[in-house]
């Protein structure tokens, strides 16, 4: 029995993120899936060590049960000490604000304003996520629109001349989790421009440091 628990244990790991790749199921339930087939091969790897340490071996299921613990609990702490929030931004006192967004269906009935509770724990976390400064004489908007353009996974939503925002939404490769971006060009007396970033996800309340990841990985190639 503890074989073929392993063994099962180790395909539902497997299947969860294929499913959401192949766009089957919704991304929380692909993770859900993926989630339960790593908690069930760390209770049958638990169980396995303890009768391989009484001579009767770990067997196909032990073993298989035993690497997809391990891979778990090391995808796991990818996200150890991350804050349970899920929206970020490099301006805490004014966040760039969604408005083409809100009129997707995929939102439709959420609130996308930021939550005041955030910021504390995004200062926590998160000192290092500070707005860019694009120096004089380019079109930054233009800039930081093909930036987005060449983001993994970005797909470009809006760009307004007038407001001088772009938004973009992100869609995560395995289990297609999509998170709102928005980007806001501002020009600055001397003729430079600061550019300020917020990112959201649509699913769930933390997100293990994706949302901030991904705004530390757009200034990093905006501003090389």
């Amino acid at each position: 029995m503890r074989n073929v628990l392993g063994l099962v244990a180790a395909a539902v790991f497997v299947v969860g993120p294929a499913l959401g790749a192949l766009r089957l199921v919704r991304p929380l339930a692909a993770f859900a899936i993926f989630a339960l087939g790593g908690l069930a091969a760390l209770v049958v790897a638990a169980v396995s060590a303890v009768q391989a340490a009484r001579g009767r071996g770990l067997g196909a299921g032990g073993a298989a049960a035993v690497v997809v613990g391990l891979a778990f609990v090391g995808l796991a702490a990818r996200g150890a000490g991350a804050p349970r929030i899920n929206d970020f931004t490099t301006d805490l006192a004014d966040p760039p604000a969604f408005r083409h967004a809100a009129t997707l269906p995929e939102n439709r009935g959420r609130d996308l304003a930021y939550p005041p509770a955030f910021a504390e724990p995004q200062r926590a976390c998160c000192a290092d996520l500070a707005p860019a400064t694009l120096p004089p004489g380019r079109d930054a908007l233009q800039h930081a629109r093909q930036v987005a353009d060449t983001m993994p996974g970005w797909h470009v939503t809006l760009v307004d001349r007038q407001t001088h925002t772009i938004e973009a939404v992100a869609t995560s490769r395995i289990f297609g989790f999509q998170d709102d971006v928005a980007i806001r060009v501002r020009p600055q007396p001397d003729g430079s421009s600061r550019v300020d970033v917020r990112s959201k996800s649509r699913d769930g309340r933390g997100d293990l440091g994706a949302n901030a990841q991904r705004i530390r990985d757009y200034l990093a190639a905006l501003t090389p």
